[in-house]
């Protein structure tokens, strides 16, 4: 909270000079930000289905303007002040996508109930391919990943690489056939999914959260409601277009693309015209 406190200050100081604030740090901001007299509007990243913030929102934040990440991530929270949905992106050339996977399957994030990683590991014992976990494990998380993973980490067929770094993921999903994504919990996004895709990787997900939003249903992947599903969607994963997978990614995930959509909502906050704002940020 330091760190928070010291950042509040500063863009106090230096909010004059700015046409927009846009936050990212949830709402421990907006009480500063609405004193501020300049525009501003924040970006919710984080799961809005925690009870607590139905009054927190209602009684003091019903005026303030939010961004969600994605249109599922709103239903938790329909009443809040939305004015936009703007994806996740990536630059566009920050990972590589590979045409000749090795076979594996992958798992890439965090060792967690909601992320699903024993579910990942029956699914490929059950479909006959070899598993790659890539995850860290939270503290929080350490008694779950004794009770229920590492007892399902005794043969050959799964292997745990720990967690990988930015410049590793490239060859990690590439390399993958498919990447698994049994996730039991409503997702705001999944960061992953659009690593993956940009890599040409097809993603097989549970239907939870943004998943049906972000995943283009056999073009990309495969949106399943089990893991009987999962297997036959594995099935069908050599029948996908790598390349489709990476154009989708390039059309729909890129960091510019989303730049672009932030820029339009700037434009309606400002009330000046698109073109105006387009040339200023050049």
């Amino acid at each position: 909270m330091l760190a928070y406190g010291c950042m509040l200050a500063r863009i106090a100081a230096a909010a004059s000079q700015f046409d927009v604030v846009h936050c990212h740090i949830d709402w421990v901001h907006i009480p500063l930000a609405e004193q501020l007299g300049v525009p501003f509007v924040t970006t919710l990243h984080g799961r809005l289905d925690l009870p607590e913030l139905e009054n927190c929102f209602e009684r003091c934040f019903a005026e303030a303007p939010f961004i969600s990440i994605s249109d599922a991530q709103r239903t938790q929270l329909a009443y809040a002040n939305w004015v936009g949905t703007v994806h996740h992106g990536m630059p566009e050339a920050l990972l590589s996508p590979s045409l000749r996977p090795t076979g594996y399957l992958a798992f890439l994030g965090r060792i967690s109930p909601e992320k699903g990683p024993e579910t990942a590991i029956r699914i490929a014992r059950a479909a006959g391919m070899p598993l790659k976990i890539a995850a860290k494990v939270d503290k929080a998380d350490q008694n779950y990943f004794e009770r229920k993973v590492r007892p399902l980490l005794d043969g050959t067929d799964v292997e745990f690489v720990g967690e990988i770094d930015e410049g590793q993921k490239a060859d990690f999903l590439g390399n993958a056939a498919a990447l698994l994504f049994p996730i039991r919990w409503p997702e705001p996004f999944g960061l992953v999914i659009i690593e993956a895709m940009a890599c040409g990787t097809p993603v097989i997900a549970f239907r939870c959260g943004s998943v049906p939003e972000i995943i283009e249903d056999g073009v990309t992947g495969f949106v399943v409601d089990s893991c009987e599903g999962a297997l036959r969607a594995l099935d069908r994963v050599p029948a996908l277009d790598r390349r489709a997978v990476r154009a989708t990614f390039e059309r729909r995930f890129t960091a510019r693309r989303m730049a672009r959509d932030y820029l339009r909502i700037y434009d309606g906050l400002l009330e000046v015209p698109q073109r105006a704002l387009f040339e200023r940020a050049a």
